[in-house]
């Protein structure tokens, strides 16, 4: 293969991946009108057409999918044998892309990557937030970090943290002439913050368990939010009940700030965990990251 055609194709599953030429361009370091030319030039030789372009999209053809699917994975390899290669420099070095959630990236990932990144400053970090469960060799992040229990038995897994709580509280002021629920299926007389998780399908219902008994409760009430840091503003304005992660509340619930209701009905569960594919020999840089975040009781 000539070499300009292998440029070509790399250029070609920039664009399919990111459905986009502008992204795409931004990616290779080329302006969206030069990434264009070079992708018609390779379908002209392949006599294919490889992306189905529209104004508002663009998207693999089926010759497109079937060479992102079998060349896609290879220079995969390729890269990460490339990236792999750092480990001869004195220092590790190299970008590393991660998915996780608001709360794993606050209390875990950040306090770490404070530490770590001054010490290494050859080392890049791309954080991305995400409440979905991202298929992370599809998006090509290096790793993600979820909750044990969301990740799938392929991958290898880190612990990165303690065992979780939740804890449903609420501000004095709600519970002005209002009594405290006794059990979560109580819950559904009083006014309660929502959560909208795509892990879920929609909004969460909220899940408890005592002595071996599991229930979810489907609370309502007049605010949905996806993050943590506005369901703390609305519980503590009074406007109803939040599930909340336990060590964000904490220091509220015992100045009194806010008020813990059900608390034996929220055992503790698998805390974060830094997952990455088995099949992918880590990267110095990742290595370092993976040892710094590791879990030490």
């Amino acid at each position: 293969m000539a070499r300009e055609n292998l440029s070509d194709i790399m250029a070609f599953l920039a664009v399919a991946r990111e459905r986009s030429f502008t992204r795409a361009a931004a990616q290779l370091g080329l302006s969206p009108s030069a990434l264009s030319h070079t992708i018609r030039g390779l379908e002209e030789r392949l006599g294919l057409r490889l992306l189905a372009r529209t104004t508002r999209s663009v998207a693999p053809t089926e010759a497109g999918e079937r060479l992102l699917r079998s060349v896609g994975p290879r220079v995969e390899e390729i890269e990460s044998e490339l990236s792999a290669l750092s480990a001869l420099r004195d220092k590790p070095a190299g970008t590393i892309r991660i998915t996780t959630g608001e709360h794993a990236a606050e209390t875990i990932l950040w306090p770490t990557l404070a530490e770590l990144l001054p010490r290494y400053p050859d080392i890049k970090v791309e954080l991305i937030i995400d409440y979905g469960l991202t298929d992370i060799v599809a998006e090509r992040y290096d790793a993600g970090i979820r909750l044990g229990e969301q990740v799938a038995k392929d991958m290898i897994a880190v612990r990165i943290g303690p065992d979780l709580r939740m804890a449903v509280v609420g501000a004095p002021a709600y519970f002005a002439g209002r009594a405290q629920p006794k059990t979560p299926q109580q819950l559904t007389e009083h006014t309660c913050i929502n959560i909208r998780l795509p892990t879920h399908g929609g909004i969460y219902a909220w899940e408890f368990e005592k002595r071996g008994r599991s229930l979810r409760v489907r609370v309502d009430g007049q605010l949905v939010f996806n993050n943590i840091s506005l369901r703390l503003q609305a519980v503590r304005a009074g406007l109803g009940l939040a599930y909340l992660p336990e060590d964000q509340v904490q220091a509220e619930i015992g100045d009194g700030r806010l008020i813990r209701v059900l608390p034996d009905w929220c055992p503790a569960f698998s805390g974060y965990h830094l997952y990455y594919p088995s099949r992918r020999q880590p990267a110095p840089a990742f290595a370092v990251l993976a040892e710094a975040l590791r879990y030490r009781r």
